[in-house]
């Protein structure tokens, strides 16, 4: 099972598991070989992240390489034969630059603050 894609992200971000879900539905659906795990029940050695570096973004593991980011999701996308196309769209130079500015300096570290919230608001509850 080397030649699995391993997905890992925060199933509590609401945000995260929506799209992450929708991805897995689709793969059991298919019988893709891309396994999902979420950062807050993994076994994080195996990925050599802190639970907190992985919450800050989305991480594949593919043929022993990490991605991380906009080449996690390109990387995903590949794996998925109704959303290569989205794959290909997101690789062309300007666009894959785009989408990694995006992402990495918008939507991570929005989603990140978002999660971190989420962790105080439950954390003075308890």
């Amino acid at each position: 099972m080397s030649d699995d894609t391993r997905v890992l992200y925060n199933a509590n971000c609401p945000v995260c598991s929506f799209e992450i879900d929708h991805y897995a539905a689709y793969s059991d659906r298919t019988g893709l070989p891309i396994r999902f795990e979420d950062l807050n029940a993994a076994e994080m050695d195996d990925w050599g992240l802190s639970r907190d570096a992985a919450a800050r973004r989305l991480y594949v593991l593919k043929d022993g390489q990490m991605y991380s980011g906009i080449p996690a999701f390109i990387v995903l996308w590949r794996d998925m034969p109704r959303y290569r196309w989205l794959a290909r769209l997101v690789s062309v130079p300007g666009v894959h630059w785009l989408a990694a500015k995006v992402y990495d300096h918008v939507l991570a570290p929005l989603i990140y603050r978002w999660h971190l919230r989420r962790l105080r608001a439950t954390s003075t509850v308890s």
